[in-house]
């Protein structure tokens, strides 16, 4: 059914990753309990979102999907000038703080995301939106499960997850203008629907998103390892606006295609620096964004991480030190299974 879209007011914010995740969890939310608010998200990397909401007492602010730590000292600030604030995410959170003003809803397990968080506190209510981030996030197993649960025939759950991996991505890009549709766009338009078949059949930018989808995962196709060792391999994708768009799915279908193993994708920006997606063989063994942390502007979660800005003269050091982690966890799971036997 088409559903009718509000103006937003001045007092409340709704601040949200750009990716399915972000996307479906806000869409979740606004379903259930609708509320004019301000907008703010971005592509998927831009994740300190919380500075751009002015600090002032009374103001109503909910977060989904973007780390608590990105975001710690305005989120501090605006509880200090008397904000209200409700926060939902699946990334590392260790500077997670209890504030009579902060209600933190955050679950960091391997198999979870946000959407899936809010659709635990929804109890299931439009849990064919969490099923649709699930696929976007990659977590194909839980989703699958899911759909199954709730009586999803095969051809509506393949497309519930086509569409998952379009939106995720659609938000990936080193900006706006990468994206085939911008993320508050893609929002309103979504948010237009309560049925993900319905925003399928009917809205204008899903043929785009679609679309794209193909064309730039064919050309990543041809793109082979920059290094390839037994835990798993590291690719560099080039400078194009093709290549930012498709290097989380691409790293994506990495780690599915070779369980197990573990897989950086480098990604060069316009500036010559370049962008790294982590995806972990082994969340417990060797968290992605442990390994992420290890570098100016990384993070994200146990099984998918990334680093923002890695100049150009640490691409070799970062790919020895992948390597070495890789190459431990490797070594980790062969003497397990040898000792098994």
């Amino acid at each position: 059914m088409l559903r009718a879209e509000t103006q937003p007011a001045s007092a409340a914010y709704d601040v949200f990753n750009g990716d399915a995740d972000g996307i479906c969890a806000l869409h979740q939310l606004r379903l259930a309990c609708p509320r004019e608010a301000v907008l703010v998200t971005g592509v998927k990397r831009d994740i300190a979102l919380l500075q751009r909401v002015p600090c002032a007492s009374g103001t109503a602010v909910t977060v989904l999907d973007i780390s608590l730590d990105a975001n710690y000292a305005p989120l501090v600030a605006l509880l200090d000038a008397g904000a209200h604030v409700t926060y939902y995410d699946h990334h590392a959170a260790n500077r997670a703080f209890a504030h009579p003003g902060l209600r933190l809803r955050w679950d960091d397990a391997p198999d979870t995301c946000t959407s899936l968080i809010v659709d635990r506190e929804l109890k299931g209510r439009f849990r064919r939106w969490a099923i649709v981030a699930a696929f976007g996030d990659n977590l194909d197993a839980r989703a699958y499960a899911l759909a199954a649960e709730s009586g999803c025939l095969a051809h509506e759950t393949d497309t519930l997850a086509a569409l998952g991996r379009a939106l995720n991505y659609n938000a990936y890009g080193e900006n706006i203008a990468d994206l085939h549709v911008p993320s508050e766009r893609l929002y309103r338009e979504l948010h237009a629907y309560d049925a993900p078949l319905a925003f399928i059949a009917h809205a204008a930018c899903y043929r785009a998103l679609a679309d794209g989808y193909q064309s730039d995962t064919a050309q990543a196709a041809s793109i082979t390892p920059h290094h390839r060792f037994d835990g798993g391999a590291v690719y560099v994708l080039p400078n194009a606006g093709w290549a930012r768009r498709v290097s989380g799915v691409f790293a994506n279908g990495l780690v599915q295609r070779e369980p197990g193993k573990s897989f950086a994708v480098l990604t060069e920006l316009g500036n010559g620096a370049y962008t790294a997606s982590i995806r972990s063989g082994d969340p417990a063994l060797l968290p992605a964004n442990a390994f992420c942390e290890r570098f100016a502007n990384g993070g994200g979660r146990r099984a998918a991480a990334g680093i923002n800005g890695l100049p150009a003269s640490e691409v070799e050091a970062f790919c020895q030190a992948f390597r070495r982690c890789a190459g431990d966890q490797a070594v980790s799971l062969h003497h397990t299974i040898r000792n098994e036997r």
